[in-house]
């Protein structure tokens, strides 16, 4: 009589090599499959293949950074309806606030030293630069909250009216971080990725921010800094000290005719003279040098379309923020604080 157990230890010993080796393929695939790089989208690959091969970046730590990457809906959808698109009346009743005027009051007591010698320093007007910073900021009371890594990454592969800006923008993140040998997955910031106190964006906190304390940094969370590479900004676009920003047209029936709709579609840089421009039956409502050279605009008020006229220190504040609506803030509430004051 055979041994039943025997027999059974006998196919188990002729099974047990080919059981072994579907055990290895399993662990081998599992492995195989372990060890390859998860795929990222193609033009993220392509984005990274530039900087590696423009800036040296390492590969395999710009994969995971960009493997840790959350696509931002709130930020679309905040892009998709910036405050500054709104009517000009509605826009600068939030913006300039009995609140935000006694809070830059209070800020230029708190910074008094600082503002002088960097307007001193840079030609900017003291009220400028808080005014500036009260709209971008508040005081440096409010710098962003999102995680300007995930902004960007957001907005330079998921937002295609602007990605070549952000893919730019993305590009001087890194690189910023890299200066300042800083992990680019904690920074926070505002949904569109800009940056501290002045909210620079990347290629504006490389180019323009300054070591206004001489501590060796370029820390635009420190408002000594902030407030001297904000100067520095309006100075590098051409700020013209004691030059006006804009100034009033006297409503007419010629400013509905095609001449003027021709100077409003000209754009903000400045391209005519006011000779010219009185010559087309538009008269400012203050006193003007004739060979000042100006740019016509409007904003929606309450009453209908008011208009102005803009000189280049009105064009170098919209280098800040392109919106007609937050230059026209910008320079309302330095008016407000200056007389305040």
């Amino acid at each position: 009589m055979r041994c039943g157990t025997c027999s059974l230890l006998r196919r188990l010993a002729r099974l047990a090599p080919v059981f072994l080796l579907g055990v290895l393929a399993i662990w081998a695939g599992c492995s195989s499959a372990a060890s390859a790089p998860a795929a990222l989208n193609p033009e993220i690959e392509s984005f990274i293949d530039q900087l590696v091969t423009t800036h040296k970046f390492d590969r395999r730590k710009l994969r995971d950074w960009f493997k840790q990457a959350r696509i931002q809906s709130g930020v679309l959808k905040a892009m998709s309806r910036p405050a500054t698109a709104r009517p000009w009346h509605e826009y600068r009743t939030s913006q300039i606030t009995e609140a935000r005027i006694r809070g830059g009051l209070d800020y230029w007591q708190q910074q008094a030293d600082t503002l002088t010698r960097a307007s001193t320093e840079y030609g900017v007007p003291e009220e400028i630069l808080v005014a500036t910073i009260g709209l971008e900021s508040s005081y440096g009371r409010n710098t962003g909250a999102s995680n300007v890594f995930d902004a960007l990454v957001t907005l330079a592969f998921s937002y295609p009216p602007r990605a070549e800006l952000f893919r730019s923008e993305l590009e001087q993140f890194l690189l910023l971080t890299r200066e300042l040998r800083l992990d680019p997955l904690r920074f926070k910031g505002s949904y569109a990725g800009a940056l501290g106190v002045p909210q620079f964006l990347p290629g504006s906190y490389r180019r323009y921010a300054v070591d206004f304390d001489n501590n060796g940094r370029r820390d635009l969370w420190d408002h000594s800094d902030a407030i001297g590479s904000i100067a520095n900004y309006y100075k590098s676009y051409g700020w013209q000290p004691g030059e006006p920003v804009i100034v009033a047209i006297e409503q007419q029936a010629e400013t509905a005719g095609d001449e003027f709709k021709t100077l409003l579609e000209r754009g903000l840089k400045p391209h005519a003279t006011v000779a010219a421009i009185r010559r087309g039956g538009v008269t400012p409502s203050g006193p003007v040098a004739d060979d000042a050279l100006v740019c016509v605009f409007g904003a929606e008020t309450e009453a209908g379309m008011r208009y102005w006229l803009g000189f280049n220190n009105f064009y170098v504040i919209t280098r800040y923020n392109r919106s007609i609506n937050y230059a026209l803030s910008v320079h309302e509430l330095a008016q407000e604080l200056r007389r305040a004051r």
